[in-house]
């Protein structure tokens, strides 16, 4: 199988991951529950995580990481901990649901959400930021990276506006960690939440949470946490406050190796890699009759996802013929992107995504875009 829907979960994964996992399974106790050597293990396993992410994200210290099940529990950490009833948010129509859903709960709760409108190419209008300040405002929400388009945020000019302003800038960044740069001190993001599993190439069941020093997040839950046990309430510190209960700590020893390969590799050197087979890609279908394709190109940076529609298709059909005829896995639908197709004017047709991961190849993008302007053709 040709395996081209990494923007989803990556599949193909280094070696060196399953391998930690493996042995994670016969040897980890459970970290700060115990003075043993499991117990010990564990707890080393997970600094040692905290350590490498904080260094591939240029975080202050490592206690700024929390880790998570995924990116979407790390927005409702952060949604529902920061803000309640009368505070604004803004974000953008360019949003997953993981960032769409949580802040509609907080409106029905009377929070005020903006949305900054996207053009047709699907790329937020940034310039509007800045009018939708209100007195309640307290922070803008932005993915770093679209999981339809690939465009990437305008975190330069979003972070300067709340800085301005005083508003936190909260970014997703499940489509960027592991793909591309990702600066938090240099970029002047306040909280970046991240899943393990796609561009990062760990283990699903893994992501994490980071929070600039000084801010503190409402805990999601409470519970066990291995230290101040007769306190009544969690403990406040970061990490253990965003850590109730018992660690994946056996993902997170995957996703610590996953950490440890992207940096020996450099991310500098994937990031390249990845970029050039999606632009590979589309200069082979940008001028095919039938094939449109979405999102703003020309040398513009962007994360490695191409989405396109073939005429009048039903995206979920063409991506069936491409698994049934060319055993090509990519993702058709609305990639739980709501707002950015009614944009796009894809409501109703989908997209059909095709994103790439460090271990594809140009002969994936060959048979790939042989493919689709073969369903092209018969249109």
């Amino acid at each position: 199988m040709i395996y081209l829907d990494n923007a989803a979960t990556a599949l193909i994964r280094p070696d060196c991951v399953s391998k930690a996992v493996c042995s994670a399974l016969n040897s980890l106790g459970n970290p700060g529950r115990g003075a043993h050597e499991a117990a010990l293990n564990a707890a080393r396993t997970v600094h040692i995580a905290r350590h490498r992410l904080a260094k591939l994200f240029n975080a202050e210290n490592p206690s700024s990481i929390a880790f998570t099940s995924n990116a979407t529990e790390a927005l409702n950490m952060a949604i529902f901990g920061l803000f309640g009833p009368g505070d604004g948010i803004i974000t953008t129509a360019a949003e997953h649901n993981s960032v769409l859903r949580p802040l509609h709960l907080l409106s029905l709760a009377g929070a005020e959400v903006s949305y900054i409108p996207a053009g047709k190419d699907g790329v937020p209008i940034y310039s509007a930021v800045t009018s939708m300040i209100k007195a309640n405002t307290k922070a803008v929400i932005t993915t770093h990276a679209s999981n339809v388009t690939g465009n990437i945020a305008d975190l330069a000019s979003i972070s300067e506006i709340c800085r301005q302003n005083g508003l936190l800038l909260i970014v997703d960044g499940a489509q960027s960690a592991g793909c591309m740069n990702v600066d938090v001190q240099g970029s002047g993001i306040d909280v970046f939440c991240f899943t393990g599993h796609k561009g990062l190439m760990g283990p699903q069941g893994t992501g994490g949470v980071y929070v600039r020093p000084g801010i503190k997040i409402r805990p999601l839950k409470s519970g066990g946490s291995g230290i101040h046990s007769y306190d009544p309430l969690h403990p406040s510190v970061m990490p253990d406050a965003l850590e109730a209960g018992t660690l994946n700590c056996h993902g997170i020893a995957g996703l610590s190796a996953a950490a440890d390969f992207i940096s020996s590799e450099g991310i500098a050197r994937i990031s390249q890699k990845e970029a050039a087979l999606a632009d590979m890609l589309y200069n082979e279908l940008c001028s095919v009759p039938n094939i449109k394709i979405y999102g703003q190109f020309g040398g513009i940076k962007r994360a490695p996802i191409i989405s396109l529609n073939i005429d009048s298709l039903d995206s979920g059909y063409v991506c069936e013929i491409l698994s049934e005829k060319y055993n090509i896995a990519a993702r058709g639908g609305a990639h739980c992107a709501p707002m950015l197709h009614k944009a796009l004017g894809t409501v109703k047709q989908g997209a059909v995504r095709l994103s790439f991961g460090y271990f594809n190849t140009v002969a994936d993008v060959q048979a790939a875009a042989d493919a689709l302007r073969s369903i092209a053709a018969r249109c």
